[in-house]
């Protein structure tokens, strides 16, 4: 993100320590004690305003998107909300906004107790889904079938501690919500001025049931979803709903055999490497894009590639594995486009539900001229990967 942002912006950092690789795409930098304090980082912003103008704020990083709203409301910048974005952070508020107008999605309850979430799962019908209220990367997540497994299963959704900076405006930490079933997927878009425009589509691979961590994603530069009239009527009217007019979002649906029914709207840039997949897809550089929504100005979205891109993250087969040197070994396909361990030797890990995302030992990303490709590209590359274990 910052080597493309640096192209045409100058970039000046928040961070809480001094950079290091960063360095090579900076204007400036400040370093700051906690930049999940948005009062403090707007007053250093209005200090570094005044002697250098700053024409937008930008963070990809969920646990400081709402931080970062307070300094763009102090400059006077798009996106400068911050109950805006704590309407995003907090999926009661969004389901309670949503709701209002109209737009699909489950149905749901906020609970606080075990004793409130099975009252609230008879109401709605066995399966729900329980999560916490305010997490990302499906932290805390799972799909439960009857009053036995949700009571096991609240155990694993509020063992997840919250971010710091994360207070709801009432008691319920988690929710239960009504299970809807279909294709889950992610809509990353640019919205400006209120017009919201789909930039890429993630077709997710969920894996390790009843939890719902997610393995991988597909995106395709010739989705038929970016310009599917319903899925993009439900996105603008969502958008609508919550109040969110400039900036970057990622956006989840499960398409339902009745239409696409919303699970969250996120006021970031995706994980899991979405960007880097979009980017590599069709040419549309995600960094640039945000960063000129951020700044008020309309994006240049006009693709330049035409293909299918796909991450696959790998993990460990049992609990507290202690790893050797995982390795990608002999010649990939020409269609990898990175193969990345992310374990070192000596780690200790573990799949889901105990490891979840902190599970994943490495990864790899293809790019390939259709979907059947990337995934045969996909099994090359798992199949050349040694996982030495002690």
């Amino acid at each position: 993100m910052l080597r493309s942002i640096s192209k045409e912006f100058r970039i000046h950092l928040f961070h809480e320590a001094q950079p290091t690789w960063e360095d090579a795409y900076l204007d400036g930098w400040t370093v700051l004690e906690n930049t999940c304090d948005g009062s403090a980082m707007a007053a250093a912003a209005k200090e570094l305003n005044a002697t250098t103008a700053i024409g937008g704020v930008l963070c990809w990083d969920e646990t400081r998107i709402h931080a970062t709203a307070y300094v763009a409301q102090a400059l006077g910048l798009p996106n400068g909300d911050p109950a805006v974005i704590w309407r995003l952070r907090d999926k009661a508020q969004t389901r309670a906004a949503l709701d209002a107008a109209g737009v699909p999605q489950p149905r749901s309850v906020p609970v606080a107790t075990p004793e409130q979430a099975l009252e609230a799962a008879g109401r709605l019908g066995y399966p729900v889904v329980l999560k916490p209220r305010g997490l990302g990367a499906s932290l805390g997540v799972i799909k439960v079938d009857g009053p036995a497994a949700l009571r096991a299963g609240f155990g694993f959704t509020s063992s997840i501690a919250l971010p710091e900076g994360v207070v709801y405006n009432s008691p319920e930490p988690y929710l239960v919500e009504e299970c809807v079933s279909g294709e889950e997927i992610s809509v990353d878009a640019v919205v400006h001025a209120g017009e919201v425009t789909p930039v890429f589509i993630g077709r997710k691979v969920v894996g390790y049931p009843p939890y719902a961590e997610e393995i991988g994603h597909f995106v395709d530069a010739a989705d038929p979803l970016l310009t599917d009239p319903e899925l993009c009527r439900v996105l603008a009217e969502a958008h609508a709903a919550l109040g969110f007019t400039d900036g970057w979002t990622h956006t989840e649906f499960m398409l339902t055999a009745t239409g696409p029914q919303l699970i969250e709207v996120n006021g970031r840039l995706g994980g899991d490497l979405i960007p880097c997949l979009g980017h590599l897809a069709t040419g549309i550089d995600p960094g640039l894009a945000a960063a000129s929504a951020a700044c008020g100005l309309r994006p240049d979205l006009r693709p330049t590639r035409r293909q299918v891109t796909a991450v696959r993250f790998f993990y460990v087969d049992h609990d507290d594995t202690t790893l050797g040197e995982v390795a990608f070994r002999g010649e990939l396909p020409p269609t990898v486009d990175q193969a990345v361990v992310v374990a070192r030797p000596g780690a200790v890990v573990s799949p889901p539900p105990k490891g979840t995302v902190w599970g994943r030992i490495a990864y790899v990303t293809v790019a390939a001229a259709t979907r059947a490709d990337a995934l045969a590209s996909l099994d090359a590359a798992e199949a050349a990967l040694v996982v030495p274990t002690g």
